[in-house]
């Protein structure tokens, strides 16, 4: 049984240092980005010095507000002794590497991150990747609006690297006062790690799960060959662990991980079901079965969507085309360079 959830407030980007349980503290911290408030970066007091679970996009806004919360708490950036981030996005990642620029601290992450770390290169475009995969997927005047998304000056400024030191699965990370477990979560990124405190029953999920959203797959510089695939898995993973509080990067803490990535699983078996009826139905791409479906909360068409949204959501359907295709559903053939998907009557 999970740990009683302490009082959290209703608005969960209000800010501040909310305590979850005793010596761990959620931080939320605004983004610059449309579609997320803010990230849930996690304050871990130990006799060793602060550990930071995630630590939220480098700016001058997020350095101002962690402080705040320190400050509450009686700790200073000082006293940060390490940040375990759970992947290389730039709203996990690009502040710790900050941190270590300005204070030394130390800077931890997923191992299979290195892919896209060491691939990293604005020269070569925004999403070079995708634009690629969109060809395959059968929509050219899409990944043509992708490849032409231009770089923002402040991007080509911000910390990127490798970290100090590379986590691996199964690693335990032995504080003074409790163990912290890492276990790989590939899917959202290759290198994708969940961090689990078991004797204080809590799951700092990052990304992976989400109490409000479903995660995209795959969004990353070097994407994988099967992200669904690994995403399935992945859940399946955390779901034969001991149910645990959950403490995800977006959204409020909730008291039940295995709740959660029960709806996970049951929505992509839905939308695996939708996928193949539009193949069945006549669909031959991922970007036909992408246009058929409707997509966000709100029901919208896809080409009502912004270009990069657009983006994952035609990859999130080529991801499931993958799933369907090993599971024998459906076949395909590249034609003139794209994929083009049949049902096995």
């Amino acid at each position: 049984m999970a740990t009683p959830l302490l009082d959290q407030p209703d608005d969960w980007t209000e800010p501040g240092a909310h305590p979850v349980v005793e010596h761990v503290y959620r931080v939320p911290l605004t983004l610059p980005v449309d579609g997320l408030a803010a990230v849930n970066v996690y304050v871990i007091e130990d006799p060793g010095g602060l550990i930071l679970i995630d630590a939220g996009w480098a700016r001058p806004e997020t350095e101002k507000t962690l402080v705040e919360a320190l400050q509450g708490l009686g700790h200073g950036l000082g006293d940060i002794d390490q940040v375990i981030v759970t992947h290389a996005h730039w709203d996990h990642y690009t502040q710790a590497l900050a941190l270590r620029d300005s204070l030394g601290t130390r800077v931890r992450v997923g191992r299979e991150e290195r892919h896209t770390i060491e691939d990293f290169d604005l020269d070569g475009g925004v999403w070079p990747r995708q634009v690629d995969l969109l060809r395959e997927c059968g929509a050219p005047e899409l990944a043509a609006r992708v490849d032409a998304l231009p770089v923002e000056p402040q991007d080509r400024n911000m910390p990127f690297g490798p970290p100090d030191a590379w986590l691996s699965d199964g690693e335990r990370i032995i504080l003074a006062d409790r163990r912290l477990d890492v276990r790989a979560t590939p899917g959202h990124t290759r290198g994708h790690v969940v961090v689990g405190d078991p004797c204080a029953g809590l799951l700092f999920s990052g990304d992976h799960v989400l109490p409000h959203i479903t995660p995209s797959l795959g969004f990353e510089r070097s994407p994988e060959k099967f992200p669904l695939r690994s995403y399935l898995a992945s859940l399946r993973l955390v779901r034969d662990l001991p149910d645990a509080l959950l403490l995800p990067a977006h959204g409020p803490v909730t008291r039940s991980v295995h709740t959660r990535v029960d709806e996970l699983i049951a929505h992509h078996e839905e939308r695996l079901d939708e996928v193949l009826r539009q193949v069945v139905s006549g669909a031959e791409t991922a970007y036909a079965v992408a246009r058929a479906l409707p997509w966000t909360r709100r029901q919208r068409r896809l080409d009502d969507l912004p270009p990069v949204h657009q983006m994952t959501a035609v990859l999130e359907i080529d991801a499931h085309l993958d799933v369907l295709d090993q599971q024998g559903a459906v076949v395909w053939q590249r034609a003139d360079g794209v994929r083009r998907f049949a049902p096995v009557r």
